[in-house]
């Protein structure tokens, strides 16, 4: 009898390495929080981890930053969009070198308790959240390559204008972008509700102030040398309300002569179009950051 119950204890340790050892062979997601000194508050972010990323500790990995849309927070991509998922298809289908994506808290709902957007604005200065508490955090916690030909950033609606912006005011960050149904410029906000510190006001304070297409319209020579150094797709549904910004965007890019990719493809402003979009930006920015690593070389 206690032969029998040494042997299964064997048997039990044997199998819980085994399990361990495969757990460390697959992808995962783990969410955490971050506080910030510059806003204020803790801000939370999830994070997906390629399969293996626990089992060789030398090997580092390209990084990308995936911003959410208004009213959403970091889990959304994942609940709702699935990228663990569709990465993980990917990866073993061979159209996708394994990457850490990263997707960061910028508001939630509702709306009167937090604030939403990418931008600086009253009482929300989130883009200096995002360079210089944010992404320095992320890159010294994980192991990514952290150079600019290995990080890309994406996103979608208000996310998708906050990553066209960032590329576009920070390329020397950002080796690529996939803007998604993106919130590309807004008219002026309602003076009496700004006045009053209306949140939703004041994002579209800021969204107009830092106009993605009038961005590109009013770039010098300088600019646009600049902006013809990152790779831009630009993916917007046919029915989608925000169609005219994007083909905007497209319109002054043309005229500047700063290559990009369009799709205009069936489907509105929804999570069905945004999950589909995924299984064009992740090979886009694999593609992407090999075509850097063969620079290097």
């Amino acid at each position: 009898m206690k032969r029998f119950v040494m042997l299964a204890a064997a048997v039990l340790v044997s199998v819980s390495a085994v399990a361990q050892e495969w757990t460390k062979m697959m992808s995962r997601v783990e969410t955490k929080s971050i506080r910030s000194e510059i806003l204020g508050c803790d801000r939370s972010y999830t994070v997906y981890l390629p399969a293996g990323y626990d089992l060789d500790r030398d090997r580092r990995y390209p990084i990308l930053y995936l911003l959410h849309g208004m009213s959403d927070t970091d889990r959304n991509w994942y609940d709702r969009g699935h990228v663990k998922d569709v990465m993980d298809q990917l990866v073993a289908d061979g159209q996708v070198e394994p990457m850490i994506i990263v997707t960061p808290d910028a508001g939630g709902t509702p709306v009167e308790e937090k604030q939403n957007g990418y931008f600086d604005m009253e009482g929300w200065p989130y883009e200096r959240f995002f360079f210089e508490e944010f992404v320095p955090h992320i890159e010294s916690e994980y192991r990514v390559i952290g150079d600019r030909g290995h990080r890309g950033v994406a996103g979608l609606s208000m996310g998708g204008g906050g990553s066209a912006s960032y590329a576009q005011r920070h390329p020397d960050m950002f080796c690529a972008c996939y803007a998604m149904s993106a919130l590309m410029h807004l008219p002026e906000a309602d003076a009496a509700q700004l006045a009053a510190g209306n949140k939703v006001a004041l994002l579209t304070d800021a969204v107009h102030r830092l106009s993605c297409v009038e961005y590109v319209e009013q770039a010098d020579e300088a600019r646009k040398a600049a902006l013809r150094t990152v790779a831009w797709y630009v993916d917007c549904g046919d029915d989608d309300f925000l169609l005219d910004c994007n083909l905007d965007l497209i319109k002054a890019m043309r005229a500047a002569r700063i290559p990009y990719s369009l799709r205009v493809r069936d489907g509105g402003h929804t999570w069905e179009y945004w999950h589909s979009a995924l299984y064009n930006a992740l090979p886009f920015f694999s593609r992407s950051f090999i075509a850097n690593e063969r620079k290097a070389e």
